[in-house]
């Protein structure tokens, strides 16, 4: 490995926590009271905005995605692929659970609470929309988070940043796949070509656009790098702001008269996140994988892509769809929740190295 490779991994997997991700709640909840507050007292200008559309894609959504996961694929190093010889059990069951598991567990949790127990509290017609945005957001695993947790728990770096560059490669040719499936499964009818499409405007393209800036910026210094991802960040920032604000104009009269609907959609996000990071730790031990690697292999199976979430569900079921709304819950809670999971992973290290020197993993 290069030493620039290496001191990029290091700094990627050792950034502190930065006041917006450590107060990504407080913001989301201030997003929702602006965006409901203008998108009722003035609700022409987001009206004008919403139907700013080519191809079923909205163009100010669309730009502001892309502001929002350029800067976060920059710091994916793909060229990290190799390592995963490295520990290959803890890659194996990171790709098991957010492949094999995680999208399924979460369409079933949808199907339960959704369809089922919460469906006499929810607007009917809103149903399949709710359950297919919960299903875009659990196949979509963690990209740039999973950074922060990993770093939170002494995770190896060079595991966290292998994981997220396979999971990222993989997620170009398997998202529109098992999201076509599930919504199949789930009798939800959505245009290939429309779910073809969101896959290259908001996987594919951005992928390629990140990886060139990369090389580029790196090949002027690591200094050069750095402080371009800093100002990058603020845009980020800056624009998934943006997005939720028109988000909850647009969504600001349901909320208004179920305000119950935010909490009955955490519920299935909530049980999915404790039951896969659970999984994934547990199956870590099982297999003997040190501490450094369980807590990254289940925290990104935990977190999602949150980002890419939003901007599928808008370009599949528009802004005042039910799924653009279940999957901006998703952002809602992520901080809290995973910071309880960090916790969790923590305070256990003791039960989880006495299990790996039971079975004879040292």
């Amino acid at each position: 490995m290069s030493v620039q490779c290496d001191i990029s991994t290091k700094r990627a997997s050792g950034a502190p926590m930065s006041v917006f991700e450590r107060w990504l709640t407080l913001w989301v909840g201030l997003c929702i009271l602006v965006g409901i507050g203008l998108g009722q007292w003035i609700p022409t200008p987001f009206q004008f905005l919403g139907r700013l559309e080519i191809a079923q894609v909205n163009l100010p959504v669309g730009l502001l995605i892309w502001v929002m996961i350029i800067p976060m694929l920059m710091k994916v190093d793909f060229g990290a692929l190799h390592q995963v010889r490295s520990h290959w059990k803890g890659i194996g069951v990171t790709l098991f659970v957010n492949w094999a598991v995680k999208p399924f567990s979460m369409a079933l949790l949808a199907w339960i609470f959704i369809r089922g127990l919460f469906a006499p509290w929810l607007p009917a017609e809103q149903l399949d929309p709710y359950v297919a945005g919960l299903i875009l957001l659990a196949a979509a695993p963690c990209t740039a988070m999973v950074f922060v947790w990993s770093r939170l728990t002494g995770g190896d770096p060079y595991f966290t940043l292998s994981q997220v560059a396979l999971n990222d490669t993989i997620m170009v040719f398997a998202f529109a796949p098992i999201v076509g499936l599930l919504l199949g499964l789930s009798a939800i009818v959505v245009p290939w070509n429309t779910l073809l499409t969101s896959v290259v405007l908001y996987i594919l393209i951005p992928v390629i656009l990140a990886q060139i800036w990369r090389h580029r910026l790196l090949a002027q210094g690591q200094a050069r790098f750095d402080a371009t991802l800093d100002r990058l960040g603020h845009a980020s920032i800056l624009a998934l702001l943006a997005t939720l604000v028109l988000l909850f104009a647009f969504q600001g009269e349901a909320i208004i008269e179920q305000p119950l609907i935010i909490l009955l959609l955490a519920v299935p996000i909530l049980i999915q996140v404790f039951f896969n990071s659970t999984l994934a730790y547990w199956l870590n031990r099982a297999v003997g994988e040190q501490h450094s690697v369980a807590c990254p292999s289940a925290l990104i199976g935990a977190s999602n892509f949150f980002e890419l979430a939003v901007a599928a569900a808008i370009s599949l079921f528009g802004f005042e769809s039910g799924a653009a709304l279940a999957t901006v819950v998703g952002v809602l809670i992520e901080v809290p929740v995973m910071l309880l999971v960090v916790r969790l992973v923590n305070r256990t290290q003791g039960w989880y190295e006495q299990g790996r020197a039971v079975s004879g993993h040292v």
